[in-house]
């Protein structure tokens, strides 16, 4: 009998160890994802930034131009 109790205290503690390592695997996969979308997000909004940069500093059309365009 006192064998079995061994076999199953020893089977309750690989139990508890196998579940804290779930738990912590599952605790990391969320690290990531978290991590992952932010920089995500970040590498949208460096995008949206440049796009608007671009717009914002686009050269100006030749004064020539401008003439040519009153003129018609």
């Amino acid at each position: 009998m006192r064998n079995v109790e061994r076999i199953t205290s020893f089977k309750s503690e690989l139990l508890d160890i196998f579940m804290s390592m779930e738990v912590d695997e599952h605790a990391e996969r969320r690290r990531s994802a978290a991590q992952r979308n932010l920089r995500a997000r970040r590498g949208i909004e460096l995008h949206r930034e440049f796009q608007q940069l671009s717009r914002d500093i686009a050269p100006l059309p030749d004064a020539d131009e401008r003439q040519e365009s009153e003129l018609h």
